[in-house]
């Protein structure tokens, strides 16, 4: 029976949301150093959990504010498969810069919609579709940058439909209602605490408005996946 479990082998995708506005300057890159290791050290927890990881894939979402920040307000890439693609990795998170943002409230929804609609791995086998996403502020309501010029076709309408695209065990949504995971690293804001509140498979780790995120949230991020699969 142990043999057995531990010849099973899992699929891992995991997209990276990550506040990139200029209030996160003290802590961005804390988290895109966190980013860069991802791949080595979560091998390691897997591997001291006697898991195989068959194929690990990364995917980043940059956000800030459309209105305010234009063409530069979204930095969405394709998944990274790692470590064949670690140095692609490496060149995207390193070239993201905490500028920008206007207002204090940023369009953390529209990255979690991009973030929701990823192409993720759905062949068969064991897997799991994480999201973890990084904010210092609130959210802005969905829509609130649709003025914008390069403002996304085919986005969630608003929270109701973004809700919907997340789906729960009796309407499941796009994502793998049993691979899907969210781990919110977010100030207790009305946007998040409404999806803590109200969405199923959401793990949140509050953090104080202004105050960004601390250095032993990344052990969480690592434990918190890990230990979903």
């Amino acid at each position: 029976m142990g043999s057995n479990q531990r010849s099973i082998s899992y699929g891992v995708d995991v997209v990276f949301c990550i506040d990139a506005t200029e209030s996160m300057y003290p802590f961005l890159g804390v988290v895109k150093e966190n980013a860069l290791h991802f791949y080595q050290d979560f091998m390691r927890v897997m591997e001291q959990k006697k898991k195989k990881v068959e194929k690990l894939r990364v995917r980043v979402v940059a956000f800030r504010d459309y209105l305010a920040d234009g063409r530069e307000a979204m930095l969405v890439t394709n998944f990274f498969d790692l470590p064949a693609q670690s140095k692609e990795l490496e060149m995207c998170i390193r070239s993201i810069e905490a500028k920008g943002g206007g207002d204090d409230p940023e369009d953390g929804l529209e990255a979690l919609a991009y973030a929701i609609k990823s192409d993720w791995n759905n062949s068969p086998g064991r897997k799991r579709h994480v999201i973890a996403l990084w904010s210092d502020d609130a959210t802005h309501d969905l829509g609130f940058g649709k003025a914008a010029r390069n403002y996304p076709r085919g986005m969630a309408e608003n929270f109701e439909q973004l809700t919907e695209w997340w789906g729960s065990k009796y309407a499941p949504g796009i994502m793998d209602e049993s691979a899907k995971r969210l781990i919110l690293y977010t100030p207790s804001k009305e946007s998040w605490t409404t999806i803590r509140n109200n969405w199923n498979n959401v793990i949140h780790y509050e953090s104080e408005a202004g105050q960004g995120i601390a250095g032993f949230d990344y052990d969480q991020i690592l434990n918190a996946i890990s230990s979903s699969i």
